[in-house]
């Protein structure tokens, strides 16, 4: 469990920006008669770490869906570097989504295809390229997220679940992204690898100049890496803000989740970060 009275964030880390680089808007989406997401809005800074905390099939993975346009929203706008997504021809779209880079639950790596063949499939899809500078650039992709070289030749069948979360992550960053979305990235690790895995993402978010959206349950993560949270309650952001607005918040959802038995067993003392 990482020590949450040291943060892994450094204090002379550049403050985000105050523009949105995501920016949702009154977005609704429903399946069927069941509204997910009703009226919701958001801004993501540019250069910030956010974690966006909701219950389970509360719709968080859904609204990271919806700004990847994976899942079409009833009403309601998402603008992305500052274009309106319903307003873009495919062209635009697909300049737009070298940009960013996703990390799904679980990795969602393909299984019959190896790590090196993963990490490219992005490059072949978007890019067009030399095998020797591909490979290269793959070499690169997997020593930044800390794996060994050799580790190119293996399935996703051979690898751990550490290490199929920093393979899906080298693909996410595999068309360097200026956005990185990632969706539950330490679930299933146990809470030594959860601990490294978020001083990875904020060291590359650091060094790399990422945003990063990052929907996830762990109480760790959103104590030591996320400059802002959003909470999510009944379709909408019901509280926004750094760890401090939330161990504040009254909103009976927030108190339940950041000073309930669970926070309280990972060692979070009701009046903040210890």
């Amino acid at each position: 469990m990482n020590d949450t009275s040291a943060p892994i964030r450094s204090a002379a880390r550049i403050a985000p920006a105050t523009e949105p680089i995501i920016s949702v808007r009154d977005v609704v989406v429903g399946f069927g008669d069941r509204i997910i997401l009703n009226g919701l809005s958001l801004d993501v800074m540019k250069g910030e770490i956010l974690g966006f905390v909701g219950a389970s099939g509360g719709g968080k993975s859904v609204l990271t869906r919806t700004i990847l346009g994976l899942v079409p929203k009833r009403s309601g706008t998402v603008e992305v570097f500052g274009q309106d997504l319903d307003t873009l021809n495919f062209a635009e779209r697909r300049a737009l989504e070298q940009r960013w880079g996703v990390l799904f639950q679980q990795g969602a790596l393909f299984s019959s295809l190896t790590v090196k063949q993963n990490i490219q499939f992005p490059m072949r899809e978007y890019l067009q390229m030399s095998q020797q500078l591909m490979d290269e650039i793959t070499i690169a992709k997997v020593e930044m997220v800390g794996l060994q070289p050799d580790v190119v030749s293996k399935f996703p069948s051979e690898l751990s679940g550490g290490m199929i979360k920093r393979v899906a992550l080298a693909r996410a960053l595999a068309l360097d992204p200026e956005i990185l979305f990632l969706d539950e990235p330490t679930s299933g690790l146990d809470p030594i690898g959860a601990g490294e895995f978020d001083e990875l993402i904020a060291t590359l978010q650091q060094t790399l100049g990422l945003t990063v959206f990052m929907v996830t349950h762990d109480l760790d993560s959103l104590h030591t890496v996320c400059d802002r949270i959003a909470a999510l309650g009944e379709g909408k952001v019901i509280a926004v803000g750094p760890i401090e607005t939330m161990m504040a918040s009254r909103h009976p959802w927030i108190v339940s989740y950041f000073h309930g038995k669970r926070a309280r067993a990972a060692g979070f003392a009701t009046e903040g970060r210890r």
